[in-house]
């Protein structure tokens, strides 16, 4: 997959920072020394933990060095580092205090056994703080898949069931970890986002779930599968009586509060 657009990411910052604010404002620790923001993306959640624990070390990751170069500029007193989900592990002095994964796990595979290990990874005491879009039987992705199984774009595109992470029910996320955390909170938020016409659906979707399709094709591909997704968008998604269109977003949050003397 092609590096990440950190300027597409942004247009929609506000929509994306708002679960990742009400992620962080169930974190029950009153202080921490070591914060870690998996998959920080342009930096904007790991802004939230800076200004939430102004005291702590803040430590951003992601696998995308231009959402890294993003992310600097915007908090240049943060250390960030290339690392990828699937294999980080903290420095073995550093247990953090915080493990935070805001919209960045969906992308990882094997939750059966990362959420576990993320879990373990923490300080005693310490928070795995995670937020998760679970969209995929939403009209934007159920119709990304529709299109890309069609010709010309299937064989360039393959297998479109592979290109996410399935995401385990709420109640299996509760379960990995209920029974080695001292409290687990879980949740389910469906959001309704007024957007100014189905181009406008499309655009925030192409600077995240949609990317993995568009990438695997050619530039005149990609023309053609964008114009027959918006179609069918276009179609998905009625006019309100405002003249927007009303794009419901579900998402899911998972904290889990480790025991003291884990």
């Amino acid at each position: 997959m092609l590096d990440w657009n950190p300027a597409l990411y942004r247009r929609y910052e506000d929509e994306r920072t708002r679960p990742a604010q009400e992620l962080l404002a169930r974190v029950p620790l009153a202080e921490a020394a070591r914060v870690v923001d998996l998959g920080c993306g342009p930096g904007n959640s790991t802004e939230l933990l800076a200004h939430r624990f102004p005291k702590a070390q803040v430590t951003g990751t992601d696998n995308s060095e231009a959402m890294l170069v993003s992310a600097r500029e915007r908090l240049p007193a943060a250390r960030f580092e290339l690392s990828d989900i699937a294999t980080w592990a903290p420095r073995e002095t550093e247990a953090p205090d915080l493990i935070y994964a805001n919209a960045s796990l969906q992308w990882v595979p094997d939750h059966e056994t990362l959420i576990p290990r993320l879990f373990d990874a923490l300080a005693p005491g310490g928070v795995l703080a995670v937020q998760m879009p679970d969209n995929r039987q939403e009209p934007t992705h159920r119709l990304m898949r529709a299109v890309a199984a069609e010709a010309p774009w299937a064989e360039p595109i393959g297998d479109a069931d592979k290109l996410r992470t399935l995401l385990l029910p709420l109640g299996g996320y509760y379960d990995l970890l209920a029974a080695r955390a001292a409290h687990v909170d879980v949740w389910h938020t469906i959001y309704q986002h007024p957007m100014a016409n189905a181009a406008a659906i499309v655009e925030w979707v192409r600077g995240t779930g949609l990317k993995p399709f568009v990438d695997r094709l050619p530039p005149d591909l990609q023309a053609s599968y964008l114009a027959e997704y918006e179609r069918r968008v276009d179609e998905a998604y009625p006019v309100r009586t405002d003249g927007k269109r009303l794009l419901a977003f579900p998402r899911m949050f998972i904290v889990a509060h480790k025991k003291k003397d884990a």
